[in-house]
């Protein structure tokens, strides 16, 4: 089978774990190839997300590592053991791979903390609040290509709506509840849609108001992804070129820290529903 020339960040990710494991034992990618009778090539293919791995090979590997966390073991057979395809491969071609990316992120998640500075957080925003960010972004948007935009942010709401969803957490902005894109009918509509959805069990939303005195994180957002296992947590970042995902320890270490001290400067849950009622209110 000839090695994948496009891997996806959820098999790069395997792959890169695979690596961990390898370089923490002290071992080299020779004396694995010679471990598993293959080639010093199809070892870097594994690890680069190029190749798959069965489980009797990752099992074999996790043995040969001396690595004795026997759930992150099972998490990363689980990663590999993966044969269906979700639902946001429908979108490939028609999109760019980092929101098929965020999408398969976000789905396999154990809990999803995000915030959000001057955008409503993607899985929150109403159809029409997605259909005229983007056309206002790029307006010669051809319909097809801007149809499978809105649809498959639509689709992304499933993670929270779902039998069994992950639990939400957004933080959010004033300044993103008051931008009035697609004007102030659809700015109140999605604002109550933020309320709606902020009564499920498995949501919380809380907002950062503009006179709070302790919040320095003007511009910034980001996404908190749970893995099966700590360590396979992901944050995600969005960029002028698109998302970035990170998973070293100390990164995750740095934007849990930075999480936990920006929810600190938010509303309650329910002081910020009433804010919203409040804004949605005034416009």
């Amino acid at each position: 089978m000839p090695p994948r020339i496009n891997p996806t960040a959820r098999q790069v990710r395997l792959g890169t774990e695979l690596r961990k494991l390898r370089e923490a034992a002290g071992v080299t990618a020779r004396d694995t190839a010679a471990r598993l009778s293959a080639s010093h090539t199809q070892v870097s293919h594994i690890e680069s997300g190029r190749f798959g791995i069965s489980e009797e090979r990752l099992r074999t590997l996790a043995a040969f590592y001396v690595c004795d966390d026997a759930d992150l073991v099972d998490a990363l057979v689980a990663m590999a053991s993966e044969r269906g395809k979700g639902w946001w491969e429908e979108y490939r071609g028609a999109l760019v791979p980092q929101a098929l990316d965020l999408a398969e992120l976000e789905h396999h998640a154990t809990y999803l903390r995000t915030l959000q500075v001057l955008h409503i957080p993607g899985i929150l925003q109403t159809e029409d609040r997605v259909r005229a960010a983007f056309a206002y972004v790029n307006p010669d948007l051809p319909a097809n290509e801007l149809e499978a935009e809105v649809t498959h942010r639509m689709r992304r709401r499933e993670v929270i709506e779902r039998e069994g969803a992950p639990a939400f957490e957004a933080v959010v902005h004033e300044a993103a509840l008051r931008i009035k894109v697609g004007g102030v009918k659809s700015s109140r509509a999605q604002l109550e849609h933020i309320l709606a959805l902020s009564e499920r069990d498995n949501v919380t939303v809380r907002v950062i108001p503009f006179d709070v005195d302790d919040f320095a994180g003007a511009g910034f957002s980001m996404l908190y992804a749970g893995g099966a296992v700590s360590p396979l947590d992901t944050v995600q970042l969005d960029t002028a070129h698109g998302s970035i995902f990170l998973d070293a320890e100390a990164q995750l270490r740095k934007y849990r820290g930075l999480f936990d001290r920006i929810e600190a400067s938010s509303l309650t849950a329910d002081a910020s529903r009433d804010f919203i009622h409040r804004i949605a209110r005034d416009m």
